[in-house]
């Protein structure tokens, strides 16, 4: 249904290029709009008027595409949280709404990274968090119960624009700890040491033709550790893992029964009932997770 005022709603939900199109990342944004269900959480979506952030045009050094799509999004999200503007685009200083009455949740970091961080350049100050921390917070709170098992070995990969610009690596390990029948192997290279997929700096869009590719590197050090499963928390992740995952399977060089999958699918698998049904206790509140600085 159509939502004329933000204010009826918890979360503005960022679902990004990606989200909408990529049919690997699509089945994220299915996996987590059917989780805020379950939860109870009220959210919207910008729908048609959601351009692309401008990150990868930003990266490729594009600096006036990338102005004029943030513009045209930080306007468009400045109406959305019911701010007016002047003439000129800015928000008419009466009309300003705290950055606390303004929060997005996105499923790429990407676009968590550009809204964030980059968009406060731009006229756009919001409160920003990543689909992980919202999930997680909804695991804390007990309005997401994860019950049903999920078994296998599982090794996170750490996508870079959430741990190393963002310092988000938490959320993400804490909602595979919560799955019941998942054992997590670390790579050597995680955290703040992680290694990138191959698709950052817009190079997801370049196809190398010098050298092992990355995103083979990357996926040789997860298969030393025999995974079951190859989770992630990015949709441009998901796609450098997974086919280099599929070639490896197609050369014999992986087991055809690996997957490659974003935490919010796997949570989905083991949430199988909504949370606190009649006359079951509360638990205590969980604090808000932290949004991007």
């Amino acid at each position: 249904q159509d939502i004329e005022d933000l204010t009826e709603v918890e979360y503005l939900y960022w679902v990004g290029c990606a989200g909408s199109l990529e049919d690997r990342a699509k089945k994220t944004t299915k996996a987590f709009a059917e989780l805020l269900h379950i939860a109870g959480v009220k959210f919207a979506i910008m729908g048609g008027d959601e351009k692309c952030t401008g990150d990868s045009a930003r990266r490729l050094g594009n600096e006036p595409l990338f102005q004029e799509l943030g513009m045209e999004n930080v306007m468009a999200l400045n109406m959305a949280f019911g701010e007016e503007l002047d003439d000129d685009g800015k928000v008419v200083p009466e009309s300003a709404k705290p950055r606390s009455a303004k929060k997005i949740v996105a499923t790429c970091p990407h676009c968590l990274n550009t809204i964030g961080n980059e968009y406060p350049q731009l006229g756009g100050d919001y409160e920003v968090i990543h689909h992980t921390q919202l999930l997680q917070h909804l695991v804390d709170e007990g309005k997401l119960v994860p019950v049903t098992p999920v078994e296998g070995i599982i090794t996170y990969h750490d996508p870079c624009y959430l741990g190393r610009h963002n310092k988000i690596y938490t959320p993400p390990r804490e909602i595979i700890a919560n799955v019941p029948g998942l054992r997590n192997e670390e790579m050597h290279r995680h955290k703040e040491r992680g290694f990138c997929c191959g698709a950052g700096g817009a190079r997801m869009w370049m196809e190398e033709r010098i050298g092992k590719r990355i995103n083979n590197e990357r996926v040789d050090e997860a298969l030393s550790l025999n995974p079951d499963i190859v989770s992630t928390a990015c949709p441009f992740c998901l796609v450098m893992l997974t086919d280099s995952v599929n070639g490896k399977k197609n050369d014999g060089k992986a087991k055809e029964s690996i997957q490659v999958v974003d935490v919010a699918q796997l949570l989905l698998d083991s949430v199988k009932t909504p949370a606190d049904p009649a006359g079951e206790e509360k638990t205590e509140t969980a604090p808000e997770p932290e949004p991007v600085k």
